[in-house]
């Protein structure tokens, strides 16, 4: 319901709100580069800063200009962050310092210049507008430059009017989303004498810029557009202000035409014609359908305003729709509220009581909107033409003649009624019989049946019933009275059951479309992969169609199809050529379009903010079918909607795992270069070193001294082959190429001879214990032996010399469980979960032991090749006064 109000716009409340919780935005926005947006985003904050404001100067570039330079004066410079890239030193914006900066914290002021500038590679955005985005939402109010060229939405005029393409672009919502935008204007003539004289670039740089970009036309032509988005700017925040405030307009500050979008022939003509007034006024065009209760819109009529509306989209207009009983009410708070200054509707052709009564649409807003400029846009030859009746609908499952049966049937039936009641109902009460029927017409077949049902109604009433009986005169003042009443009373029944038919009528059939839409997104959302996705679209296509649908998805350009229903459905040569226009334009074309009509498809864009995603195909030529129905043609676009964000999910859902797997292969690659550069020369040091003394000194030393470095060389190739052996066996696992050779093992033996091998090679006792009776697993021996030996070496390296480490074997359940315990200092509980990551070691302090970080990881991995599970509890014991030590268990499936 819009009625008006005098209270503010709850949605400019809260875009004032959420503005509130940001840090502010001022933009000096400039036509060119020369035209001292710098100088005067300098100025401004020395007149802050001598006003006693804090202000800190996060970046300004001044490109050599001296004058601009001077400006920085007694201002605080933020340091510049160093990055190296291709063998250069590149200096870029330090947001990090910026952040911690006690001068940018609130209420001091950040000047960054430059917003659409690139940041080089390494840094945390791409672009500097990123930034300042991250910046704000700290709470820090920022000062920054611009040109008009830079800005996303101009991209394509400032290409066409220059000739230059524009690499470095701005959205336009940043822009929208400032707080104050300054315009820094400046004549082209001006600048071009400023660009002779060296002030904005060198002689031999201005020479050639005098000779391309900085042509006068260029820049006329740019300082237009400059001013016009300031303007459009300054508009705006007038609009919110008044919403805010919940000031009624409109106020003469700008134009703004408003396109009022009815259910008739004339709407698309009402829609071009306020286009070419927005045009002319250079304003903002709004089109707005505003729907009765009982169904009937803006011109009374009762066909679809959605062609129209669709139309209005596509010229740039912004489209709402309402519902409202007071039409003129509804139309003048939404112009009010919106700063509307000129009304666009269609002349029409109202009901000849209401033009003499002055009750038309028009007739009221030129009554009640005297500050609003009206222009009436006469309908076009086709939309003037008496249109054919349209028949009267039926109930469900009745062919359309049934009206016009049930007409004379009900009356009949009534008839029959009153006869049978004649004698106990006095002849008043036999009219109320016949307006039961009058009402069930109305109901069942709209007010034509009924108020034909009406007629037909009072002649057999008087005939029959009415003194004198068996004539339709009529006798005294009470029985003419009687049937005047009857008349009015049957036709404003008809009438209004009538209207209250089409209201459920139409209730029903949203009601039937929002159901579907819910089923349509719940399906779409339980599609497990894109093909699943796209058989969804295509089987919920041909169901509302009626006819073979398909999908197609753009693959470099060319619609390829992907999913049918039938499977055989898939369209001929020349229906591709209409898919490729579609999905080229993204605009319907094929069968019943204004594009390739004589394709026997037609194709509907699968719309996305990049440009179409994919069409749905459907076959249109087939003998007997119906066209689409209206209904059916806004569900088919209620569908595409749905289906375009549904594939835009995925697709964004399959580039965030793809990065994310990017990342973590990085960090992966960045670990194992950085543990191949610590740990493959830590023991080839120690081997060079042994082997370079035995060669330089080996004839003096004694026999005990070369068999000492002997036997360094000999256990550091010893290390250096088992960290090889674990880099090998990471790279099988994570690739999948290990496949393990199962047979049934005997745990006892694998057990003593693991554990004794340890034994013998670090000199330390290893208690085991396993009971006997264990059954025995089909599992591939030398995988459970590596990962025996890798948690026996992990055991041994983290606990005292000399202190237990106890192996156990047990049964739970349909697992054998395999404990290798140590009695060390334990795992922090913050690292618990991480030890079996790949190059992860345990840090306490500032220090971390020695080893690749690799034994753990390759034990999950060889365990769960071999259907397993492995785990690490630390604290493996209570006990106080010992250290607390760590548990991990292998269980293995039986």
């Amino acid at each position: 319901m819009a009625e008006a109000s005098s209270r503010p716009d709850p949605d400019a409340l809260l875009a004032l709100a959420a503005r509130a919780e940001r840090g502010r935005l001022k933009v000096f926005l400039g036509a060119a580069p020369g035209v001292g947006k710098t100088y005067a985003m300098l100025a401004a904050a020395r007149r802050l800063h001598a006003a006693g404001g804090a202000v800190l100067v996060g970046l300004v570039e001044t490109h050599g200009r001296a004058e601009t330079a001077a400006q920085i004066g007694p201002l605080e410079l933020l340091p510049r962050r160093r990055i190296a890239y291709r063998g250069q030193a590149l200096e870029e914006f330090d947001l990090d310092a910026a952040l911690a900066h006690p001068s940018a914290r609130p209420p001091g002021v950040l000047l960054l210049d430059e917003l659409a500038h690139g940041n080089a590679p390494g840094s945390r955005h791409p672009r500097r507008w990123q930034d300042v985005e991250e910046l704000r939402d700290a709470g820090i109010e920022v000062w920054t430059t611009m040109n008009v060229q830079h800005l996303e939405g101009l991209a394509d005029d400032v290409a066409r009017i220059t000739g230059i393409r524009v690499q470095e672009t701005v959205p336009d919502h940043v822009l929208a989303g400032a707080d104050a935008v300054e315009l820094i204007d400046l004549p082209p003539a001006e600048l071009l004498e400023r660009l002779r004289q060296g002030k904005v670039y060198a002689p031999e740089q201005a020479a050639r810029a005098l000779r391309g970009f900085f042509r006068e036309g260029n820049l006329a032509a740019l300082r237009q557009m400059a001013l016009r988005r300031t303007a459009e700017r300054v508009d705006a925040d007038v609009t919110g202000y008044m919403r805010a405030n919940s000031i009624a307009g409109p106020w003469p500050a700008g134009e703004r035409v408003l396109a009022l979008v009815g259910g008739d022939g004339a709407a698309e003509a009402v829609v071009r014609h306020a286009r070419r007034l927005a045009d002319a006024l250079r304003a903002p065009l709004l089109a707005l359908h505003v729907e009765a209760p009982s169904g009937a819109g803006l011109s009374g009529a009762d066909l679809d305003p959605d062609p129209a509306l669709r139309l209005a989209a596509r010229l740039g207009a912004g489209v709402e729709s309402t519902v409202a009983r007071d039409l003129p009410a509804a139309v003048l708070a939404h112009a009010r509220a919106r700063n509307v200054t000129h009304l666009v509707m269609g002349r029409g052709r109202p009901a000849l009581w209401r033009r003499l009564t002055g009750r038309n649409l028009a007739a009221a807003l030129a009554r009640r909107g005297g500050d609003f400029a009206l222009h009436l846009v006469p309908a076009p030859a086709l939309a003037l033409a008496p249109a054919a009746a349209p028949p009267p609908r039926a109930l469900p499952g009745l062919p359309r003649g049934a009206a016009w049966v049930a007409v004379p049937g009900l009356v009949g039936l009534a008839t029959l009624l009153g006869l049978w009641a004649d004698a106990s109902v006095p002849e008043g009460g036999t009219g109320m019989i016949y307006l039961a029927a009058v009402v069930a017409l109305a109901a069942g077949f709209g007010p034509l049946p009924a108020a034909a049902g009406a007629l037909l109604a009072f002649l057999a009433w008087d005939f029959l019933f009415l003194e004198p009986r068996l004539t339709l005169s009529l006798s005294g003042v009470q029985e003419v009275t009687g049937a005047a009443i009857f008349v009015c009373v049957a036709l404003l029944l008809a009438g209004t059951t009538g209207g209250l038919g089409r209201s459920a009528a139409r209730a029903r059939a949203r009601l039937f479309g929002m159901r579907r839409l819910v089923e349509l997104s719940r399906r779409l959302a339980a599609a497990a992969t894109p093909a699943d996705l796209l058989a969804v679209v295509a089987q919920e296509a041909e169901r509302l169609a009626g006819r073979p649908a398909c999908v197609l998805l753009g693959l470099e350009g060319e619609p390829v199809p992907r999913a049918a229903r039938p499977l055989d459905a898939e369209p001929d040569a020349d229906s591709m050529a209409a898919a490729r226009w579609a999905l080229a334009h993204d605009r319907r074309a094929g069968a019943g379009t204004d594009a390739l009509p004589a394709a026997a498809w037609q194709f509907r864009p699968l719309r996305t903010r990049e440009g179409a995603l994919g069409l749905i195909g459907l076959r249109m030529d087939l003998p007997g079918l119906p066209p689409l129905e209206d209904e059916r043609d806004r569900a088919l676009d209620s569908l595409a909607d749905q289906a375009a964000i549904a594939l835009e999910r995925d697709r964004l859902t399959q580039d965030q795992a793809r990065l994310a797997a990017q990342a973590e292969t990085e960090a992966l690659r960045s670990a194992l270069l950085a543990s191949i550069g610590h740990d493959l020369r830590t023991p080839l040091t120690a081997i060079r070193g042994a082997l370079e003394t035995l060669r330089l000194s080996g004839a003096a030393l004694s026999t005990a001294v070369r068999a000492d470095l002997l036997e360094t060389a000999e256990a550091e190739t010893v290390r250096l082959n088992r960290y090889l052996t674990n880099i090998i066996d990471l790279v099988r696992l994570e690739s999948g190429q290990l496949q393990p050779r199962r047979a049934p093992v005997d745990l006892d033996d694998a057990l003593r001879t693991a554990t004794a091998r340890a034994a013998r090679a670090s000199g330390r006792e290893i208690a085991l214990s396993v009971p006997p009776g264990l059954p025995e697993p089909r599992l591939d021996a030398v995988l459970l032996d590596q990962v025996l030996a890798n948690l026996l070496d992990n055991a041994l390296k983290f606990s005292p010399p000399g202190s237990p480490v106890r192996v156990a074997a047990r049964r739970a359940g349909p697992e054998l469980v395999l404990s290798v315990e140590d009695a060390g200092s334990g795992i922090p509980p913050d690292q618990l979960g991480q030890v079996f990551d790949p190059f992860f070691r345990i840090r306490r302090g500032d220090s971390a032991p020695a080893g690749t970080g690799l034994g753990l990881a390759i034990c999950r991995g060889l365990v769960h090749a071999m259907g397993g599970r492995i785990t690490a509890q630390s604290p493996a014991r209570e006990a106080p006064g010992e250290n607390p030590g760590t548990r991990m268990s292998v269980h293995l499936p039986l």
